[in-house]
Order: C-alpha cells, then sequence, then structure tokens
C-alpha cells in the first residue's frame, strides 16, 4: 500500500505540474530606433552632398551592447529589461539610423555603411564612438557620442556631442522614441561637420 505521505508527494507534484503548464507563455517585445523625425521636420530638400560616404562600424559600450534594453535605476545600478529587447544588435539599429538621416540631412544616396561594400573606398569616411547610450524609464534617454570624419586628402576632424531627450511616458516605446530623437540631433551635428569640408560642428 502507498503510504501517506506518499499520496501527498504524488499529489504535490501532480499539482506543480499542472500549474507549470498552465503557466502563460512569456511575451518578448522587440524595439527599433527611427529616423522618422527627421522626415517628419518637412521643409525644402536640402542641397545635395556631392561626395560619397562610408560610415565605418559603430562602437559601443559593452555594458549596452546586448539584445535586453539596459535601464539604469540609480547611479550605481542597472538593470536588464529581459523581455524588451532590440530587434536587431544595437551597434547595427543605431548604424542603420544614422547613415538613412544623413542620406536625408546631405540629400545624397551616395551613401554605405559597414559591412557594405564601398565604405572605406568613399570619399568622405565617418567613425562614430557611442560613448554613452542611457535610458532611465519615463525620464530620460541620453547618448554621448565622438565621431571623426576623414576626406581623401587627409584631412579629419573630430568632435562631439551630448543629447539628452526626455522621455514623454513611463512606455518602453517613448524611451526608444527618444533615443531614436537623441540621433536625429547626433545625425545633424555630424552632417553639419561633413559639410564643413574640415571645419568641425560647434561642441554641444
Amino acid at each position: 500500500m502507498i503510504s501517506c505521505l506518499a499520496r501527498l508527494a504524488i499529489v504535490g507534484l501532480a499539482g506543480l505540474v499542472l500549474t507549470v503548464g498552465c503557466a502563460p507563455p512569456v511575451t518578448l517585445n522587440h524595439y527599433i530606433l527611427n529616423s522618422h523625425t527627421v522626415r517628419d521636420r518637412g521643409g525644402p530638400q536640402p542641397e545635395a552632398f556631392a561626395l560619397s560616404i562610408g560610415l565605418r562600424p559603430i562602437t559601443l559600450p559593452d555594458m549596452v551592447d546586448r539584445p535586453q534594453l539596459v535601464l539604469r535605476t540609480s547611479e550605481h545600478r542597472v538593470v536588464l529589461a529581459e523581455t524588451h529587447r532590440w530587434a536587431g544588435p544595437l551597434k547595427a539599429e543605431i548604424a542603420r539610423v544614422l547613415a538613412d538621416n544623413l542620406a536625408y540631412l546631405l540629400g545624397t544616396r551616395s551613401i554605405s555603411s559597414y559591412p557594405q561594400r564601398g565604405v572605406e573606398r568613399a570619399e568622405v569616411r565617418v567613425s562614430v564612438d557611442v560613448q554613452r547610450f542611457e535610458s532611465i524609464l519615463g525620464k530620460t534617454a541620453t547618448i554621448d557620442a565622438i565621431w571623426t570624419v576623414q576626406w581623401t586628402d587627409g584631412t579629419q576632424r573630430t568632435d562631439s556631442a551630448h543629447v539628452q531627450e526626455t522621455v514623454s511616458d513611463e512606455s518602453y516605446d517613448a524611451l526608444v522614441a527618444a533615443h531614436s530623437r537623441a540621433l536625429m540631433t547626433v545625425s545633424q551635428d555630424i552632417a553639419s561637420t561633413i559639410r564643413g569640408g574640415g571645419v568641425a560642428a560647434s561642441p554641444r
């Protein structure tokens, strides 16, 4: 005969299996950065930039170079939002948006970004080091970036920007939208450096 304790163990195990089996699946939310904020400004088309542009690989702090959105919750603490993730590698997302923004701001289709061919053969080559990509849910999205623009004659200029955008509400969508706006501002500064032909944009 099965003892009372054995019966209780079997009943408990069966209950655990039913509980696990009925648990709802975890939903993963995926986000993309976008450049719509540039196009939505309207106005006249910018004067076309004549030289080809190559966007070299983006560099990014290891702390945020991961699938999950990384949230700062205090001065010394960050958390990974396990169910809120980038749709693609964050470096690739940033590169795509920067290239799209620059193509619009400079009025050109002659722009390539790593790993596309032609980056190193371009007449203007741009390296971007994103040193800070900070996310505070419901508060701010901050990007610190340094970029170097190099021309074929060997001339090069380095500039930087500190951009902070207010997040409109507590949602992750609002946070990602704020980062997209911050990237628009960085793109405008990079475009200014490129159009300056060796004259760097004003530091922010």
